[in-house]
Order: C-alpha cells, then structure tokens, then sequence
C-alpha cells in the first residue's frame, strides 16, 4: 500500500526530477491534514458498526425496493451481504483516508469487482449510494469529534463512487 509521501517521490523519481513547488505544496497540504486524517479514521475505527448500520436504514428508508421480494438485499442472506459490503468499502476507504492516497481502493476494492457484481446480478446505483451516505455520516461524526476541515475526508468515498459509476457494470 503507497501513501500519499510515497507515491509523489515514486512519480518524481520515475522522472528523475527534483521536488518542485507542486511536490512542496502537495505533501505540506497532506500534513496539515494529518491530525484531522487521524481523528477521522479513530471516528471511523470507533463507531465502523453503527456508521454502517445507519447507512443501511437511510439506504433502504430511500430505496425500499431493495429490500422487498425481488430485490437485491431481499432475504436476510443478502441484506448481511449488502451490509457486509458497505462495511468493506468503510474500511479500505479509512486506509486511503490516513494513506492520502487511492491506491489501496484501486488494488484491494475496485479490481475485479466489476466480474464479481456482474456475475451476482448486484445493481450499481444503490451501492455508490450506500458509499455516499457513509461519507456524510463519517463527516458528521468528525465534526463533532472537533475535526475543524472535513473536506479531504471526501477524497477516498468520491474515488469508490467515481469509479464504481464509471465502471461497465
């Protein structure tokens, strides 16, 4: 797994470039952001069960098709697996929140999902739903645990939504 640090000497390497004003300014904006990136993800560590348990409410409140006979969180079996889901994206996504950077997401979360949704028949617009409310809830909770700027904690629920809407599922 590449952080943030790493990823930008790895690209200045490659090139064989020094550090310019943008590599300066890249990693100062990841430190500053430090403290608030750990706070996050100790909100995320400490509250992972019932931040996924209300996303699955407001998800279901919102589109209680899913849960009816024919839908695809219909029976207990797959209702866990939905949550089981939702709380795999909430994990990889507090590693790529402290990491600053997507990588993990892309490797561990967003390969090969596209055979496994399609082959389960799993619809894609409820799930990047799902990551969304997760990450109005986690901003909701880092605020009030005192994080002052929550913004970079959008970073890695966008990069699952981005992806996942992007991708030919």
């Amino acid at each position: 797994m590449r952080d943030a640090v790493t990823s930008l000497i790895r690209r200045y390497d490659g090139t064989g470039r020094y550090l310019d004003r943008n590599a300066i300014d890249s990693l100062k904006s990841y430190f500053e952001t430090g403290t608030g990136r750990i706070a996050a993800a100790a909100v995320i560590n400490g509250n992972a069960a019932a931040i996924v348990k209300q996303a699955g409410s407001q998800l279901f409140d919102e589109l209680p098709e899913l849960i009816r006979p024919g839908g695809n969180a219909y029976t207990t079996r797959r209702y866990a697996a939905c949550l089981r889901d939702m709380d795999y994206y909430l994990r990889y996504a507090s590693y790529a929140l402290v990491a600053g950077d997507m990588n993990v997401l892309d490797e561990r979360v967003l390969q090969g999902l596209r055979e496994t949704y399609n082959s389960l028949g799993v619809p894609i617009a409820p799930t990047v739903r799902g990551v969304q409310i997760m990450k109005d809830i986690v901003k909701d909770m880092a605020a009030e645990a005192g994080v002052q700027n929550t913004g970079f904690i959008d970073q890695p629920f966008d990069h699952l939504t981005r992806e996942l809407s992007e991708q030919d599922l």
